[in-house]
């Protein structure tokens, strides 16, 4: 029997493809024993449990950005965070570690690193985190989601996924998706989204521009996220959502799209092959644009800065391609060519190689 510890967490970014190839490995071997490592504070604490999967705990220790007092205890903080993880490995005869950043992440690497078991690092983000940056440094495999994502020896292997996008079947369920948003299914759907919590600008842009898409003889399903409060002008062919609990239901509507780009809604859609605009979040550090970038080069997808994405922007570049059948068949089928769906098998298969060697 394989033991498997696999380290991450804090946002769903990192808990989402854990908890994919987590599943994975549990179905392609029920014997096998698959623990997570994770905080107390990070969303995983919640999410892994309720998956089934027993959560260990390891102290959250950020790394300092600045020197002050918090900085001065971080050697003695990080290095108890790393004992205890080598505790964890010793006692329940841990195979292998893979890492999927955040803070359990890096003292997971350490821990293996000291007790000589293979792990293995994925980064989701183009822009990967400095965990995985060092983590990488020793790490038996290194999967990135994105092309050109800066980590050392690192394979392209795409994002593990739900299974519910993996094995999404658009067009048998193209009516029931329609039926799901008061929409018709026979009809071009523009689908616009900018996650949970919505997008002002995305919401700004489209509510000053929906009867545009209307009159180019598309459908428009705006989610609009929960604390939108934007008007639903009640028009047909428009259709106004604040949350949306069947996001494979809208991906099987979907014809084109115009969303953010973090890096599991870009993989998601890449592994679709739905073409796409993507408008990234202008506050970090570049992310979201880098996420993209693989995309854009294929011709899949086109970028527009979030401070140009304005109603008159929608009219004169989005509208025109919704009106050009031929400009967005060539962007299908490059996102078919480009997309990803296989992201957790090629995973456990950077797994099983570490543990090969």
């Amino acid at each position: 029997m394989t033991t498997y510890l696999l380290a991450g967490g804090g946002t769903a970014g990192h808990v989402n493809p854990l908890l994919a190839v987590a599943d994975g490995l549990r179905a392609r071997d029920a014997s096998a024993e698959v623990l997570v490592l994770g905080t107390r504070e990070g969303l995983e604490s919640r999410l892994v449990p309720l998956r089934g999967y027993e959560l260990l705990i390891v102290a959250k220790v950020p790394f300092p950005r600045r020197p002050n007092r918090a900085a001065a205890a971080f050697p003695a903080q990080f290095l108890r965070a790393v004992a205890a993880v080598r505790r964890m490995i010793r006692e329940r005869g841990v195979d292998v570690v893979v890492g999927f950043g955040g803070y359990a992440a890096a003292p997971a690497y350490v821990a293996a690193r000291r007790e000589r078991v293979p792990f293995v690092v994925h980064e989701a983000n183009a822009k990967p985190g400095l965990a995985n940056v060092l983590g990488a440094r020793g790490a038996a495999g290194v999967g990135v989601a994105f092309e050109g994502t800066p980590l050392r020896r690192a394979r392209v292997v795409g994002m593990p996924l739900r299974r519910e996008i993996v094995d999404l079947d658009a067009a048998a369920l193209r009516i029931e998706a329609a039926a799901r948003f008061g929409l018709d299914a026979a009809r071009p759907t523009l689908l616009v989204f900018g996650g949970s919590l919505g997008a002002l600008r995305l919401n700004t842009a489209f509510g000053g521009a929906w009867r545009d898409v209307l009159d180019a003889g598309w459908q428009l399903l705006h989610v609009t996220g929960q604390n939108s409060d934007l008007p639903d002008p009640g028009v047909d062919g428009y259709a106004v959502v604040r949350y949306v609990d069947r996001m494979d239901l809208a991906f099987a509507l979907a014809d084109f799209i115009v969303s953010r780009s973090g890096a599991a809604t870009v993989s998601e859609i890449g592994a679709l092959g739905i073409p796409a605009v993507y408008v990234p979040y202008a506050v970090g550090n570049g992310e979201q644009s880098l996420n993209a970038a693989a995309a854009v080069r294929a011709g899949a997808a086109l970028l527009i800065a979030d401070a140009d994405l304005t109603p008159e922007r929608v009219r004169s570049e989005i509208v025109p391609l919704l009106r050009d059948d031929e400009r967005r068949g060539a962007m299908r089928s490059a996102a078919a060519r480009t997309g990803i769906r296989t992201g957790t098998e090629n995973v456990i298969a950077l797994v099983d190689e570490a543990l090969a060697r």
